[in-house]
């Protein structure tokens, strides 16, 4: 059997991973800086020559790639309630490895319209009211995104009752419809939307990007980058869950179980967890929508080059002075350069300790961010707690990777700033975690591979991640 090339093209910079089928194994992996001002060919073709020369020659059965090039998926929703069906077409926008760019709930106005033309978002996610609810807002809405002067797909999934009068308010658009996102009060309904998301990036998306000029060297453009990590942390944490899987063992593989990944990137961070993240005390009751069991949050203003300036104004400079040992004054000054030189390295002892505390702070703030809080509230039988979003203080596994993480020696010491603080006791981050550090950048890799092959995928995660003891 021939192995396999599967290609992630980033927004920093292009990776390419070889594998072996037959012996499920990894051949070698390589990167070079994606050249998406260009020719994302040229990124690739470089990669290509780097990976050569770890494995030499290769005649590839299969080349299989997932993009978050030039922005990624971008995408903007709008819904009734922000708690609600806003909140609702966020997370299934989210959880289809989009880049959410903006978020609207009500009616909108001349200036969100405005707004949105400005933004010019890859699809438009049309949401409000549960079925037989509220249709006023959403037949409201799809009226005003007819008049809008950008172009952009756009995809209906709110109240059922309301969707063929949106449909026809948008006449001479691009429009889809899908199954209402939250049809009841209690009930998300995200994978019928999250599959047209992924359907509309593969036969549109692609080709805005320009990743089609690499076409000759691509079998196929699966999915967004981010998809393909959930993939992959699915697959890690769940196993094969058929009785015999594709794999030279033949049987299914069990999985790490409930497990928090992080992607520490140079634009964005993106959050995974894999866990129910109910409560865990029986005086605890859930406020908001019910969590989907496979999270994806992603932080467009935390990265590690474009966006270093959010992981500053999110931390203070004070606060990286205290973990980098540099002055606030230098943190500030090498942050604008980092953000300015988006391909430079830290080569030099300044930009080095700079370099990881903007990633400590960085996975700090997005792991806070993803996982719930816990409130104190007062009841007329005495005290209890309010939990919003997921309790994962009980999640034992922690999976990094991004540059900054696998290229660090400290990467181990890193990872633990996700974990649980005292001092900021109402959020629910793990309390602590055996951690697995994805040294050699293969996880979107194995993502896109599970596709067909999960029992490899699998086996090769086991075999390549990298394994600390538990931390605390």
């Amino acid at each position: 059997m021939k192995p396999v090339l599967l290609i992630d093209f980033g927004s920093t910079y292009t990776k390419v991973t070889a594998v072996d089928l037959a012996e499920a194994k990894l051949l070698g992996t390589a990167q070079s800086y994606t050249t998406v001002e260009t020719d994302v060919n040229e990124g690739l073709q470089n990669a290509l020559r780097e990976l050569e020369k770890t494995t030499g020659p290769l005649d590839y059965e299969k080349r299989l790639a997932c993009s978050s090039a030039a922005g990624g998926l971008r995408m903007i929703t709008s819904g009734l309630v922000p708690e609600l069906t806003a909140e609702a077409a966020r997370l299934a926008s989210l959880g289809a490895g989009a880049k959410v760019v903006k978020v609207f709930s009500f009616e909108l106005t001349d200036e969100d319209v405005e707004e949105i033309a400005a933004l010019k978002p890859d699809i438009f996610l049309l949401t409000g009211g549960v079925d037989g609810g509220n249709t006023k807002t959403i037949l409201h809405n799809a009226g005003m995104l007819a008049g809008c002067r950008a172009e952009f797909p756009i995809l209906i999934a709110g109240n059922r009752s309301a969707a063929a009068g949106c449909e026809k308010l948008l006449h001479g658009r691009e429009v889809y419809r899908c199954e209402n996102v939250m049809p009841r009060l209690d009930r998300l309904n995200t994978e019928p939307v999250q599959a047209q998301i992924r359907e509309l990036f593969l036969r549109q998306i692609v080709k805005a990007k320009g990743l089609t000029e690499a076409g000759s060297l691509l079998d196929n453009i699966l999915m967004p980058t981010p998809s393909a990590m959930l993939k992959a942390m699915e697959l890690l944490a769940g196993g094969t869950k058929t009785e015999r899987s594709q794999s030279q063992s033949g049987l299914g593989q069990s999985g790490l179980g409930e497990l928090i990944a992080v992607d520490l990137g140079g634009a964005t961070t993106d959050i995974y967890s894999m866990a129910s993240g109910a409560p865990q005390n029986d005086n605890t009751v859930l406020k908001g929508l019910p969590e989907p069991y496979a999270k994806r949050t992603v932080e467009g203003d935390i990265g590690m080059r474009y966006s270093a300036p959010g992981i500053l104004e999110a931390a203070g400079a004070d606060r990286l002075a205290e973990i980098s040992g540099l002055t606030p004054e230098q943190v500030v000054e090498l942050t604008a350069f980092i953000s300015r030189q988006a391909a430079s390295l830290p080569d030099n002892p300044e930009l080095a300790s700079l370099d990881y505390a903007l990633a400590c702070a960085a996975i700090e703030i997005a792991v806070r961010r993803h996982a719930g809080t816990l409130e104190q509230v007062f009841t007329p039988t005495g005290p209890a707690f309010a939990q919003t979003g997921k309790d994962l203080t009980a999640v034992d596994r922690l999976v990094v990777t991004g540059g900054a993480i696998i290229h660090n020696q400290r990467a181990a010491e890193i990872a633990r700033y996700a974990l649980y603080n005292p001092a900021d006791y109402t959020s629910l981050r793990p309390k602590a975690a055996r951690i697995y550090i994805d040294r050699k950048y293969i996880l979107a890799a194995m993502g896109l591979l599970s596709a067909e092959h999960p029992g490899e995928a699998l086996t090769i995660m086991k075999k390549e991640l990298e394994e600390y003891g538990t931390q605390e």
